[in-house]
């Protein structure tokens, strides 16, 4: 595990100031070797689950002990992508190789499959809504809903053309907000019938790739070629962007609103989480000690105020404790 020095940034009208010392990534090795942790997430236990995608493994870390735990899964080479943990503790994942969603029982490590449609054959981020799990598969260019208790999934293709979608996640209204990586568009998914509706993002280029929705229902999103983070009020449509603090080209990622009210998001290039204060607009960059890390996606753990970061590019964990 290992610790280093941050700075601290702030935006003002004269442009970016240098302050104090913040926050700190904690990282844990992974003991398989040619790991490549694409997603975690964390239950309420406070146990870390994580996709391998490489190695076609799901693994569990105990951060109390450092234990590491492998599950392999039931279809060779399944290229296990996105993670999540449901309200009952199972613990579901997108199979992005075999056209194939997961379900391992955290209390025995059996693992069922559900073979999706072909029309959905690359299952991308999936999200577990009111006893359901929502998924895109971005080659596919559709997104999806599997009923567990049938076994069935509804697919619903986009129409927009290579529209690529990517991260998912449901606000407090009970909505469904889709990031459409390959166009300057997001989505918003009615889950009564799957009808998507789009917000366009005023600049052409922007390609929002990660989104999350606060506690107001506002939708953030990382914009990873421009180098943006973008603010989205679905009851106006009006956007706001801010600059990363590393630069156009410092293609933002995983991103998430941690328990400090700040939005928190990875600088893939720069080996760099930010933390960025909406009622302030002031920024935070926390350096990730091991270079290139590519954080693509990040995991909240809210009781205990932790974000949980895989480091995809180099076969670790990493923790930020926010209190």
């Amino acid at each position: 595990m290992t610790h280093t020095l941050q700075r601290t940034l702030a935006w003002c009208a004269a442009g970016l100031i240098i302050a104090t010392q913040g926050p700190k990534v904690v990282e844990y090795p992974l003991p398989r070797p040619r790991a490549f942790p694409h997603d975690p997430a964390v239950g309420r236990d406070g146990i870390v689950w994580y996709t391998d995608q490489a190695n076609s493994y799901i693994g569990r870390l105990d951060p109390t002990t450092g234990k590491v735990t492998d599950y392999p899964t039931p279809t060779r080479a399944s290229g296990p992508h996105g993670i999540i943990v449901a309200p009952d503790g199972a613990v579901w994942y997108t199979a992005n190789f075999q056209g194939r969603i997961g379900r391992l029982d955290p209390a025995t490590g059996t693992i069922k499959e559900y073979v999706l449609p072909r029309e959905a054959h690359d299952p991308h981020t999936p999200l577990y809504h009111a006893g359901k799990v929502w998924f895109t598969a971005q080659g596919a260019n559709v997104y999806g809903v599997l009923d567990p208790a049938s076994g069935e999934a509804k697919i619903f293709p986009v129409a927009t053309r290579n529209a690529r979608p990517y991260g998912l996640v449901a606000g407090p209204d009970g909505s469904i907000w889709m990031a459409l990586f390959g166009t300057n568009q997001i989505g918003r998914i009615d889950p009564s019938d799957g009808k998507l509706r789009m917000f366009p993002l005023p600049a052409s280029g922007a390609r929002p790739r990660r989104l999350v929705a606060d506690s107001h229902g506002i939708v953030w999103y990382s914009d990873y070629a421009r180098g943006r983070l973008g603010r989205l009020d679905p009851a106006t449509g009006q956007v706001r962007e801010f600059p990363c603090p590393g630069g156009d080209d410092s293609n933002p990622y995983a991103i998430a609103v941690g328990t400090d009210g700040r939005i928190w998001y990875d600088e893939s290039s720069k080996d760099e989480m930010v933390a960025f204060d909406p009622a302030t607009e002031r920024v935070e960059t926390v350096r990730i000690p091991t270079a290139g890390s590519v954080v693509r996606n990040v995991a909240l753990d809210s009781t205990r105020a932790r974000l949980w970061l895989a480091l995809s590019g180099i076969q670790r964990l990493g923790r930020i404790d926010l209190k």
